[in-house]
């Protein structure tokens, strides 16, 4: 143990303080972070407490653990954490999660972490100057993770609004039909280089007005959907040489040690890789690039590819008829709605020409890419902030040793 650490009890360090109910938070669109067991579930116009504060789930199967540095509400599902004595609250978060406090269980039939079974726990106290140094280190890896996804989240929303404009709406078509714009000029989002490439009008097809010389194609006709296996074929015989199996789950929360495994003998075609399209057809309905590294695609999960359009806008078209797919799968009168091959037959796309497309392909394609680097990034830093962790709050690697490893990486 690092010298000057001191050994005490949650109970010596901090109290539990409960949450209170609160009505319409879902719907308020105030200023303050409302935190239930789960996590943030809302906003509201008042605050229980000042932050930075730690949020530690009281009820329920899975009981989260929060760090929130402004002002914000916690209801009564959970707790919010007071020091009793001079402790840096990010590394208190820190400690939370180091010392499972949101596996503490105390035996009811509802899963729960009560006052008592928490404040008889031990732990190893550092330094104020420590507990910020370790705040730091680790709190430098999850805010690069945090800007991430908020980088990633401005990424997809122009990609969304740009695809939208060119291939729904077909604004840049009706700009020129209404005589918006003229040869050399540029329109918002869109260089004049491009602008040329768009028709100058519309003309009618099976799906309404459509621009000149593109083309109406059934979803499945742009791309191909490779379903997955039953991957209890393929039981993996050597844990330390396998695949996780990805499934519903996987394609949701991302590969976990609860994961299945399938051996290594799956066919190529059914081995996943970072930036596949991955679609679920049944259950939930997802579809979204994959980011965490080699995996065995299970059945009831689409792999999408194409050979012919970029998968920026094959992407782009089966999110356009998600919401569709989802209602159908709703309205089946089964445990696990699905849609079926038919349906991505009916559902229709509307392609520009080849030579367009790639010029379109200048723009879109790399919104994509910085995308999918950003989620790849972000999974190498929170790994690597999951193997620091544990060492820095129980003291076995000293803050000077982790700053130079975190400093190569950041």
């Amino acid at each position: 143990m690092a010298a000057e650490w001191r050994s005490s009890s949650w109970g010596d360090e901090v109290t539990l303080e409960y949450g209170k109910a609160i009505r319409g938070y879902s719907q308020t669109h105030g200023k303050y972070r409302v935190f239930g067991s789960n996590g943030p579930i809302g906003w509201t116009a008042e605050a229980l407490t000042q932050g930075p504060g730690v949020v530690l789930g009281r009820k329920g199967a899975y009981r989260g653990v929060e760090f929130w540095r402004h002002p914000f509400w916690v209801i009564d599902t959970a707790y919010y954490l007071v020091p009793k004595t001079d402790l840096d609250m990010r590394w208190l978060y820190y400690a939370v999660k180091h010392y499972k406090l949101g596996e503490v269980d105390d035996g009811s039939p509802i899963p729960s972490t009560t006052r008592a079974a928490v404040y008889m726990l031990e732990l190893d106290v550092p330094p104020k100057t420590e507990q910020r140094a370790i705040a730091h280190i680790l709190g430098t890896l999850d805010d690069k993770i945090e800007l991430n996804r908020q980088r990633n989240e401005t990424l997809e929303a122009i990609a969304r609004a740009l695809f939208k404009s060119w291939f729904v709406d077909f604004e840049p078509v009706r700009a020129k039909m209404d005589a918006r714009w003229q040869s050399g000029d540029s329109l918002p989002g869109l260089p004049a280089d491009l602008c040329v490439l768009f028709p100058s009008r519309l003309v009618d097809s099976e799906l309404g007005e459509i621009p000149e010389g593109w083309e109406v194609k059934p979803l499945d006709e742009i791309a191909a959907f490779l379903n997955g296996l039953a991957l209890q074929k393929f039981p993996a015989t050597d844990p330390t040489d396998s695949l996780p199996v990805i499934k519903i789950a996987e394609l949701r929360n991302g590969v976990s040690h609860k994961s299945d495994r399938a051996s290594r003998d799956v066919p190529e075609k059914y081995i996943i890789k970072d930036g596949d399209f991955l679609f679920s057809w049944s259950g939930s309905l997802l579809a979204k690039f994959w980011t965490e590294g080699e995996g065995a695609l299970n059945q009831h999960l689409f792999k999408v590819t194409s050979e012919r359009y970029p998968m920026w806008f094959v992407s782009h078209w089966v999110h356009y008829h998600l919401e569709e797919f989802q209602s159908i799968a709703a309205s089946k009168a089964t445990t696990m709605g699905h849609i079926q091959r038919g349906h991505l037959k009916s559902a229709m796309t509307i392609c520009p020409d080849q030579d367009a497309l790639k010029e379109f392909d200048c723009v879109m394609a790399p919104l994509i890419d910085e995308a999918i680097h950003n989620e790849l990034e972000s999974r190498s830093l929170a790994a690597l902030r999951d193997t620091l962790l544990p060492k820095l709050v129980s003291g076995e690697l000293r803050v000077k040793d982790a700053a130079r490893i975190a400093g190569a990486v950041i």
